[in-house]
């Protein structure tokens, strides 16, 4: 089934956008992409989903057709996390699930977290809900001090007009910063994440985008454990092998030791709660070959409280 419809959620500072499909009628599903991503990153796997769900992909502040954030301040994980909300209030959603790939993975689960009551069940896809801060530690105030920095350089270039090149330019240039998207699925992103001017293009997203260490939280192992036992959604998380690659060069090791931390933590809180499903894929295999994630999340999105999914 194809798209329904585009939507526009008016904020403060403009609008956010999303893309609809399923049915009206049907219980909310809020999809949550990538960094540097948008709402397109969705565009293969929902049509393979029960369409008895209502599907709305949003693309974050800065990102594919939403709104930019106001002048003179970065984005924070926290304004993020405050956009679904707003979302939700928007579409008057009382509770709803929500479907999150990579960097959305890290705003669903924070926001599963402070708003526990308003979410039912969490599918995140090759993600965690959340980083641990002993990764990354040493680095807290170099990434606080890149931050303020980093918004006084992307205001000095600001002042001159975005570069157009051709789309094959940009789609080469888009494929050396994304490794593991590929080129078909890279050609979808590029679709709502730039802007045809005379002969050529322009990004969409914001500047102050372009540090990712500046829009993630990392959080203590107490932080943690008291996080992961306020979620009351049931968690389904697809993990890709090999998957995600972190955005920092860190050692591999000192890494997956984190992730594998943060996963105990929510297989101990959560117990049945939780599910936790390997699948052979890069970073984005829900995207490159959805079909494998379409029958998991299908039979999660379908299962009653209480009724074992068949992971």
């Amino acid at each position: 089934m194809g798209l329904l419809s585009e939507l526009k959620v008016s904020v403060p500072w403009g609008h956010i956008a999303a893309k609809v499909w399923g049915s009206q009628q049907g219980h909310p599903v809020l999809c949550l992409h990538g960094w540097l991503d948008n709402a397109n990153s969705f565009d293969r796997l929902i049509p393979l989903l029960p369409q008895t769900f209502y599907y709305i992909a949003m693309d974050f502040g800065g990102h594919g057709h939403s709104s930019h954030h106001y002048p003179g301040f970065p984005y924070h994980h926290q304004d993020f996390v405050n956009e679904v909300r707003r979302v939700a209030a928007a579409l008057r959603w009382k509770r709803f699930s929500l479907m999150a790939h990579s960097f959305g993975g890290v705003i669903g689960g924070m926001f599963s977290c402070i708003f526990p009551e308003m979410v039912d069940k969490l599918i995140l896809l090759d993600t965690s809900p959340f980083f641990l801060d002993y990764v990354e530690m040493s680095n807290l105030l170099t990434y606080k001090r890149q931050g303020i920095e980093h918004v006084l350089h992307v205001e000095a270039k600001q002042q001159k007009p975005r570069k157009v090149i051709s789309p094959e330019e940009m789609l080469q240039s888009f494929l050396k910063n994304n490794s593991q998207v590929g080129e078909e699925c890279g050609k979808l992103l590029l679709e709502r994440g730039t802007t045809k001017v005379g002969e050529g293009v322009v990004l969409n997203r914001d500047r102050r985008l372009g540090l990712p260490e500046n829009n993630f939280d990392f959080i203590s192992q107490d932080q943690l454990d008291f996080f992961c036992r306020n979620i009351q959604a049931r968690v389904l998380l697809v993990k890709a092998t090999p998957g995600y690659l972190y955005f920092r060069q860190v050692k591999e090791a000192k890494f997956n030791e984190s992730m594998k931390k943060v996963f105990q933590y929510l297989q101990s809180n959560l117990k049945e709660r939780y599910h936790y499903v390997e699948v052979p894929g890069s970073h984005y295999v829900h995207m490159q070959e959805p079909q494998l994630v379409a029958r998991i999340i299908s039979e999660f999105l379908e299962s009653k409280p209480g009724i074992q999914a068949h992971l």
